[in-house]
Order: C-alpha cells, then structure tokens, then sequence
C-alpha cells in the first residue's frame, strides 16, 4: 500500500442527497491502495457528539468536532471522507481554514438534490413530517441550508448516477495528487 498526503473530503448537503452513499463508495475505492476513514454524520452524532441538539450552535459544534477529528487523522497520512448535512458555511470554512492552516488539503464536495427528489427519496418521511411542522429545525424546511459557494466538486444526486459522480470525484482527487495510481479505475 503506496503512502499518499492526508486529506479531508467534506461531502456536505441535505438530508437524503446522497452524501452516506457517495463517501462510503469513495472509501471503497480509496481502502484497498491506501489508508482513509470515513466519519459519517450519524456514527458521529452517536459516538462523538451525544448530547448535541440540532440548535444552530450544537450543529456548529458537531461540525468542529468533526474537524477536529478529520485533522489529527490528516495529519497522519490518512485520507479523512467525512459525511454530515454541517448546513452553515461559516462552520465549514472554519473547518476549511483550520485545516489548510495545518497544511492539509481540504476539498469540499457538495451533493445537490431538489427538495422534490430529496422528498421522493425519503423513506423515513422526515420531509414530510417537517413540512407539516411535525419536526422542528428540520434542515432545508424549517432550518437553513447555506450551499457552499465554489466547491471543489458538485454532485447533482437527482440527475446523475452515483459512479459518474464517484468518478468525477476520483478525478479531482487524482488532479490533486491525492489518489494513489491504483485506485485510478472505478
């Protein structure tokens, strides 16, 4: 297994775009050629994050912890994958800005649905749930979602296949020097 730089890839979006299922098919592609974790936004809630409600400061907190944790395991040549809504950008440029301080390459991947899709998609029926005011502070409905500005890589989950965008994904990571050769093909 060929070492690379550590990095963190932060997928964020709304809940259901895809972004559990897009990280998981990216640490796939990456475990067999070189070390990489995947901190997925629910795991961290239940392990790292108890506690924290969904007011805008306790998401903003979960956001720093799990940046937090994406740098220590940067910084040891791991590829960081992480997974969670982190709906406000100046959390995520916090998250940006401390990482790229400790000279770790940071790429933000912003996984894009309609609200229709996102609806449609929806086993659990949260949206529907919180469109009739049965959830409070539900992300995208009752909450906002900021969308990242210029991220380094945009998937639109509802007109897209989960390999072209894995692909496109693999691609900025090898554009960056951050894919070793043999994950290469998808």
């Amino acid at each position: 297994m060929q070492q690379r730089p550590g990095f963190i890839l932060w997928f964020t979006g709304m809940s259901g775009a895809g972004k559990s299922t897009l990280s998981a098919a990216v640490a796939r592609q990456l475990s067999p050629v070189q070390r990489v974790e995947l901190l997925d936004g629910d795991e961290v809630r239940t392990y790292l994050s108890r506690g924290l409600g969904f007011s805008r400061a306790d998401r903003e907190e979960n956001v720093r912890r799990i940046g937090y944790v994406a740098r220590v395991l940067a910084k040891h040549e791991v590829g960081v994958i992480t997974a969670a809504i982190s709906p406000y950008k100046n959390s995520r440029d916090e998250v940006r800005a401390l990482a790229t301080q400790a000279g770790i390459p940071f790429l933000e991947c912003y996984v894009q649905a309609s609200l229709d899709a996102l609806i449609a998609r929806d086993v659990k029926g949260l949206y529907k749930k919180a469109l009739a005011g049965e959830i409070p502070h539900f992300t995208g409905v009752s909450d906002p979602y900021e969308p990242p500005e210029s991220p380094e890589i945009t998937v639109r989950s509802d007109a897209e296949t989960v390999d072209a965008g894995l692909e496109r994904i693999l691609d900025t990571l090898r554009d960056r020097g951050l894919l070793a050769p043999a994950a290469s093909a998808a």
